[in-house]
């Protein structure tokens, strides 16, 4: 029935368990889900694309919600309504410091609020943080993983194609990557008193030095299909899957992360 769906997403009001992973691509979503015990998609509209399934005994799942903060912020709405608690952003990032590499990991620690959508939600003095417990079950699931793994602050950016004005803004601050939804998600889970975290994989370098001075609209050597961006995805979606078994064993008071 249709009041059993929510209006944007399509996306079941009741149902779902309350761990989730969300990723860009319904592609990889459906990936993700290969990697979970009885898998089955349960939506798809647009963007949106939803499985549950479960990871060593805990029932998980995994959505889509397709590229930009505005589409993105929709999903996580949605999934908080339908009774989604815990939720893990698996997605690609540009890396911004010195010393991280195509395939690495980053761990978020915050997100710059330049999404496009939470400007217009709430004054820009309101930060997007994620859940402690979520970093450190992230960096301790990379750990295990013996996965290359960084953490720090991310840039959370609406528009992803460079133009003509720079992104030099935030190169002194240390940021580790630049990406396009987290925001979204860390003020969403604030607001709704969420758990959330990010798990970025990084597919290529800081957008500005990809800019061809002579064609400056040009996305020029950016490749996020490589195989080391794709063996970076694979480790990335362990990882949070991992995370989130953590996760759920530290609400059950087997222990802390």
């Amino acid at each position: 029935m249709t009041q059993d769906l929510s209006p944007v997403t399509r996306v079941p009001r009741t149902g779902l368990p309350p761990y989730a992973v969300v990723v860009g691509d319904p592609a990889r979503a459906a990936a993700v889900a290969e990697l979970l015990d009885g898998a089955e998609e349960v939506s798809y509209h647009r963007e949106y694309r939803v499985f549950r399934g479960g990871r060593r005994g805990l029932p998980v799942t995994v959505a889509s919600h397709g590229v930009g903060a505005p589409g993105a912020i929709l999903l996580f709405q949605e999934l908080a309504d339908a009774g989604i608690r815990t939720v893990l952003r698996l997605g690609t990032a540009g890396a911004m410091r010195p010393g991280i590499g195509d395939g690495d990991l980053v761990v978020a620690e915050a997100a710059v609020r330049d999404d496009g959508v939470t400007g217009q939600l709430l004054p820009p003095e309101y930060p997007a943080v994620a859940a402690p417990e979520a970093v450190l079950a992230l960096l301790r699931a990379a750990r295990e993983a013996g996965a290359p793994c960084h953490r720090g602050i991310v840039w959370s950016r609406a528009a992803f194609q460079p133009g003509l004005l720079p992104l030099d803004a935030y190169d002194r601050a240390g940021l580790a990557a630049i990406e396009m939804e987290l925001s979204a998600l860390l003020v969403t889970a604030s607001l709704r008193g969420l758990v959330a975290g990010g798990l970025l994989v990084v597919d290529g370098v800081n957008a500005d030095e990809l800019v061809d001075a002579e064609a400056p609209f040009s996305t020029g050597g950016y490749d996020p299909h490589r195989q080391v961006v794709a063996r970076g995805v694979e480790r990335g979606a362990v990882v949070a899957l991992e995370a989130l078994r953590l996760l759920a064993r530290r609400n059950e008071g087997a222990g802390e992360v």
